[in-house]
C-alpha cells in the first residue's frame, strides 16, 4: 500500500488541488470531511472519514497511518454557533489527535502575516494556530497563502461576478493597499513541496504580481468587460454598501477583518514570490468564465 495522506477537505476548495497532487504521485490520500454528502471529485479513490471536533478519538483513529497531515480547516467567518476561537479550538484539537495517532508532518495552510497580537481576529487566530503547531510535537511547515486565486476563488470570481452585473463599483478608502495573488494550483504546489522536507519551516505562498486593489479591480473590469464605474468610498461606508448587497445575495460579501486585513497591506509577501502563475495571465484565458457565476460562502459552507 502506499504512503497514506490525510487532507481535511479533500472536497472543498484547497483541499481539491492538495489531493489532486497526491494522486498523481501515487500517494493514497484519506479526507477528514465536514461535509460528507459534498460531491467526490476523484471517483471514489478519495477514503472519507467525519472531522468531528467532539469525538478526538475517532479522528485519532482515523490519522493513524498517516505519514502527513494537510490541514486546511479554518471559517472566513463567523456565523452561528461557529466563530474565530471555535475554529482555533478545533483546530488544537486536530493537532492533539495528529499527536496521538502518530502522524509524522503537517502541512497547516495559513495566512500571510499572521500573528497572535493582531487586532484582526481572522489573522489573530491563524497566529494562535501557527504558535500551537510549533510548539507541537510535529514536524511542521507552515504555508501561508495570501489571496488564491482560481475557477472556485470566491474574492477575484464575485468581484468580476459584481462588475458584470452593477452598474457603480466602491473601492474601500483610497484603494492604494496591496495584494499580491497566487494561484491555487501554484499554492498547491507549494504545499506538497513542503511536506517532502524534514526541516521545520514557515513560508508564503504569494505570486509574482503586486496589484494596488484599485488596480486589480480596474484589471478585472477590463478582461470581464465591465461598463461599471469604479468610485472609492471611505471604508465604513463600502463596507455598509457590501453588507447591503450581501443582504440581498443571502451572503456574506466582504468581512471588517478582509478590509483590515487589506488596507493594512497584510496580503502581500515580505520575501521573493513563490507561486510562478500571473494572475493577469490567468484572467486573459479565463475572460468568459471568470465572474459568470456568484460563489456563494453561505452556500458552501453553512447550508449543506
Amino acid at each position: 500500500m502506499s504512503e497514506l495522506n490525510v487532507v481535511t477537505g479533500a472536497f472543498s476548495y484547497t483541499g481539491k488541488y492538495i489531493t489532486r497532487r497526491l494522486l498523481a504521485m501515487g500517494k493514497t490520500v484519506r479526507t477528514l470531511t465536514g461535509h460528507p454528502d459534498r460531491p467526490d471529485p476523484f471517483g471514489g479513490r478519495v477514503s472519507a472519514a467525519p472531522l468531528n471536533f467532539d469525538r478526538p478519538d475517532e479522528l485519532t483513529r482515523n490519522l493513524q497511518g498517516a505519514t502527513v497531515l494537510y490541514n486546511t480547516y479554518w471559517v472566513r467567518f463567523p456565523h452561528g454557533r461557529t466563530t474565530y476561537e471555535k475554529a482555533v479550538e478545533n483546530t488544537k484539537i486536530l493537532i492533539r489527535a495528529a499527536e496521538n495517532a502518530g502522524v509524522r508532518r503537517i502541512v497547516h495552510l495559513s495566512i500571510t502575516n499572521a500573528s497572535a497580537d493582531s487586532p484582526l481576529p481572522y489573522f489573530k487566530g491563524k497566529g494562535i494556530l501557527e504558535k500551537a503547531i510549533i510548539d507541537s510535537r510535529l514536524s511542521y511547515a507552515i504555508v501561508r497563502p495570501t489571496v488564491v486565486f482560481g475557477t472556485e476563488g470566491i474574492l477575484i470570481n464575485n468581484i468580476a461576478w459584481l462588475l458584470r452585473r452593477i452598474p457603480v463599483f466602491a473601492v474601500p478608502g483610497a484603494g492604494d493597499y496591496r495584494l499580491q495573488p497566487v494561484f491555487v494550483e501554484d499554492m498547491a504546489e507549494i504545499a506538497v513541496s513542503a511536506a517532502s522536507r524534514s526541516d521545520n519551516l514557515i513560508m508564503d505562498a504569494a505570486g509574482p504580481e503586486i496589484y494596488t486593489f484599485d488596480g486589480l479591480v480596474h484589471l478585472i473590469a477590463e478582461k470581464a468587460h465591465s461598463r461599471a464605474r469604479i468610485i472609492h468610498l471611505p471604508p465604513e461606508l463600502a463596507f455598509l454598501l457590501s453588507q447591503f448587497i450581501g443582504w440581498l445575495l443571502e451572503d456574506v460579501v466582504l468581512t471588517r477583518d478582509e478590509v483590515g486585513g487589506l488596507m493594512a497591506n497584510l496580503l502581500v509577501s515580505g520575501g521573493p514570490p513563490t507561486g510562478q502563475t500571473r494572475l493577469s495571465d490567468w484572467l486573459a484565458q479565463n475572460a468568459d468564465r471568470v465572474g459568470a457565476t456568484y460563489i456563494s460562502e453561505l452556500e458552501q459552507h453553512y447550508r449543506k
